[in-house]
């Protein structure tokens, strides 16, 4: 199994991403949210300026944020820094496009997009659209030295877990992205062997990397301590902003079932923080978003619920490694494990490098 490191993407990262590196990590991976953090591409060129074998990839990038030459042109970037070293995995949007009180694009969208970053980064042209007008583009100068790498192949990920988004990482990936870590995924692989066939393509299992969070317990130390609550707590949370989002939010629909109850106490609680903190109503989902993923607001705590931490790679050693054995026997080729921030990244890569890297080599 490969070990990665998910970051939201703050500009010093680089050096966290480096002690990931000795420790054993294979991955580092890194959030494109425009509004709530550094950006994606700046922070990966000072990881890859300062690692020399350590992977590096988006988790993930969205059409939405950048028109696909962008976006080809800035992978292919950070590629000459650490050729054969990136990835570019994408997605149809979630924090990215939430924190605009936007929907997930399209999958026809990500489709689209896919192809044109893809034909883009093996230097062929490829038709872009803009509005009415169509034109045919190219990296001009990439057969020179100085500025890009697309000599070294850039692997495509997507991110999916509906069934058109399966189909489409079936026909155009060269890896899978899940959030379903916990789940039975074979009724995924099902459906991409399926689509694959459909489009004549290869039924194999694809590379499968699994989104997911939780912390080393030291000696001694509660499931519901301080620091895990700190580390993990945030993490566990965009599920509910996600369930407050279906029944309360500006419209943003990611296929998350609906929990009243739960929605409910989150809108009542998230109405209370807004009035105190004099934000306007129709800009509520602003303050849904605020700390996602990286901090607990003052009284979120009370929403992390015992059952959650229990879903999330938070135990001792020992149990970490039982819970990647099954993982791994499930499928997962590529555990990509989600921190808060710089001391959150420091505890896990000391941690999980001395009783879990090291134990399984």
């Amino acid at each position: 199994m490969d070990y990665g490191i998910a970051l939201p993407s703050y500009i010093d990262a680089w050096r966290e991403v480096q002690a990931a590196e000795a420790a054993g990590f294979t991955h580092a991976w890194f959030y494109d949210s425009q509004l709530i953090y550094s950006d994606v591409y700046a922070t990966m060129a000072l990881a890859a300026q300062n690692t020399s074998r350590i992977r590096l990839g988006t988790l993930v990038a969205i059409p939405s944020n950048r028109i696909a030459p962008v976006t080809a042109s800035a992978i292919a970037t950070i590629n000459k820094l650490a050729p054969g070293r990136v990835i570019l995995a994408l997605g149809t949007g979630y924090t990215g496009r939430n924190t605009m009180g936007l929907p997930p694009v399209p999958v026809a969208g990500l489709k689209e997009y896919t192809q044109q970053v893809r034909g883009l980064l093996r230097g062929e042209d490829v038709l872009f659209r803009e509005r009415k007008r169509e034109r045919w583009i190219r990296l001009v100068h990439a057969d020179r030295e100085s500025f890009i790498n697309i000599k070294d192949p850039i692997p495509i990920y997507l991110a999916a877990n509906g069934p058109r988004a399966l189909e489409a990482a079936a026909e155009l990936a060269d890896g899978w992205v899940t959030a379903r870590a916990g789940r039975n995924l074979e009724r995924d692989f099902a459906a991409m062997s399926d689509a694959a066939e459909k489009a004549g393509l290869s039924t194999a299992k694809p590379y499968t990397v699994a989104l997911t969070n939780g912390c080393v317990l030291r000696e001694g130390e509660p499931p519901a301590s301080e620091r895990v609550m700190a580390q993990v707590g945030p993490n566990i949370l965009p599920l509910l902003h996600a369930q407050w989002e279906a029944d309360h939010g500006p419209g943003a629909d990611l296929g998350v079932r609906p929990d009243p109850q739960s929605s409910g106490a989150y809108d009542a609680y998230i109405r209370k923080f807004a009035r105190e903190n004099g934000t306007e109503a129709d800009r509520l989902y602003l303050e849904v978003h605020r700390g996602h993923m990286v901090f607990l607001k003052p009284g979120e705590e009370a929403f992390v619920t015992q059952e959650a931490l229990a879903k999330t790679l938070t135990g001792s050693g020992p149990e970490i490694i039982e819970r990647l054995e099954g993982m791994e026997a499930a499928g997962i080729d590529n555990v990509a494990i989600s921190v808060t921030g710089a001391q959150a990244a420091r505890d896990l890569i000391q941690d999980f490098g001395r009783e879990v890297i090291a134990k399984r080599a």
